[in-house]
């Protein structure tokens, strides 16, 4: 596709071409195993696989979670709880949306009703206030972003600086990444992000309902997510799972993983506005798994 060798409309795609088990083995052999993902396909194309060729691309993987639980998903304040798709007990930050339904299912019907009861058992309830210098602290905080926000007056709408983020992450860290396009993609996000400063548009005003104002907030989140995923990939030395940097792999086109030096939880700490982030590591410890080289052969 880099090639401009891509299939379709778009030029975005490969065949994947399923004429040769069909033949060997059945359609019927093939339906039974792959059914429903093949009627999902025709409806949505219009095209029977069993007959032709399915256009397919490697989508991006989408980053969630993260935040550390123990084993009744406590954070490690007191009393604060995450749940779902924010914590990385089940699945980490980078992975599939099936799984984060997965995870999302599991804490909130099995897990949570049961700790946090537990919890609220052993507190009494105490009237709660907004005199502690903290909240005041962020509550001004959080209205001083508002009003820069709401003061820009540029041209460009949060949706448009989005969608350029997206594209950035898509053609550069997404399932295959280099190190020449992730260093790449860190200019381009930096350069993003002053424009964003400096040429955002924003219609309404502040003291209403203003869903343009949310998501111009989101975006800016997204912008600064954005490039500490380029820089984690950067760090990373190898390929794991999804992540496939091309640098690192076997001969036969397969991830090639570097578990001497990686096996470890990156978290990563934020020291301040325009600073470069403190890489902590939490080493991973195997002791009834043995850790082994996926290969989809």
């Amino acid at each position: 596709m880099r090639r401009g060798s891509g299939v379709g409309s778009s030029g975005l795609a490969v065949y994947l071409d399923f004429a040769d088990v069909i033949k060997r083995n059945g359609a019927d052999w093939v339906s039974q195993k792959y059914g429903n993902l093949f009627d999902m396909y025709a409806k949505i194309t219009g095209e029977n696989p069993y007959e032709q060729p399915m256009r397919i691309y490697p989508a991006v993987h989408y980053t969630m979670g993260g935040l550390w639980v123990d084993y009744n998903l406590q954070t490690t304040i007191p009393g604060l709880y995450a749940t779902g798709e924010c914590n990385f007990s089940d699945h980490g930050a980078n992975r599939l949306g099936a799984s984060a339904l997965m995870q999302g299912l599991a804490d909130g019907y099995f897990v949570i009703p049961y700790t946090i009861g537990d919890y609220l058992a052993q507190t009494a309830p105490k009237p709660v206030t907004t005199d502690h210098p903290a909240f005041k602290e962020a509550e001004a905080e959080v209205n001083a972003r508002v009003k820069k926000l709401m003061s820009i007056n540029g041209t460009r709408t949060p949706a448009d600086f989005h969608k350029a983020l997206g594209h950035i992450m898509w053609e550069y860290c997404g399932m295959a990444r280099t190190a020449e396009g992730l260093q790449h993609a860190k200019r381009e996000i930096q350069k993003l992000r002053k424009e964003f400063w400096t040429d955002l548009k924003l219609s309404g005003t502040d003291q209403e309902m203003n869903q343009m104002l949310e998501s111009a907030g989101r975006v800016a989140d997204f912008l600064e997510l954005g490039e500490l995923m380029v820089d984690d990939a950067y760090n990373r030395n190898e390929s794991c799972g999804g992540h496939f940097r091309e640098e690192y792999q076997t001969p036969e086109g397969e991830a090639l993983r570097d578990d001497e030096n990686y096996t470890y939880v990156a978290a990563w700490q934020f020291v301040g506005e325009n600073q470069p982030e403190i890489l902590n590591k939490e080493e991973l410890k195997f002791e009834n798994v043995k850790l082994t080289q996926r290969s989809y052969k």
